[in-house]
């Protein structure tokens, strides 16, 4: 059934908003410390207990499924703007080191795939 999917996702996010809490206030922060990547990984790995995934049907699989690779730009997202506020607020020492970060991060996209990079060798007919 699809209630089955709305309230495991409901009970992931809460799950993991209520985890993140606890961590902030562990680390001393006063804010939610990876509560949407906690809850994330928790509807990734309940997802795949096959006593839950048979509970589900076709159309609730699919939209736990759906919403499974949407947190991932989700959090992508919700973390760059937080870098970026910080780094705007660091000074331009942060902005700069930030910059950098996304460069090589871009420049060893190619190494971290296992794709080799194209390399043409000038063949010489003798």
């Amino acid at each position: 059934m699809i209630i089955y999917g709305v309230a495991l996702l409901a009970f992931c996010l809460l799950t993991g908003v209520f985890m993140g809490e606890l961590l902030g206030l562990a680390l001393g922060v006063n804010a939610n410390v990876g509560g949407v990547g906690i809850a994330m990984l928790l509807l990734v790995f309940l997802a795949h207990v096959p006593a839950i995934k048979e509970k589900l049907n076709e159309g609730a699989d699919a939209g736990v499924l759906f919403w499974n690779a949407m947190y991932i730009p989700i959090v992508i997202a919700m973390a760059a703007r937080q870098n970026v506020v910080a780094a705007l607020e660091g000074g331009w020492l942060a902005v700069s080191a930030g910059g950098l970060a996304v460069i090589l991060s871009f420049a060893l996209v190619p190494v971290l795939s296992g794709r080799p990079a194209d390399r043409t060798e000038a063949t010489t007919d003798d």
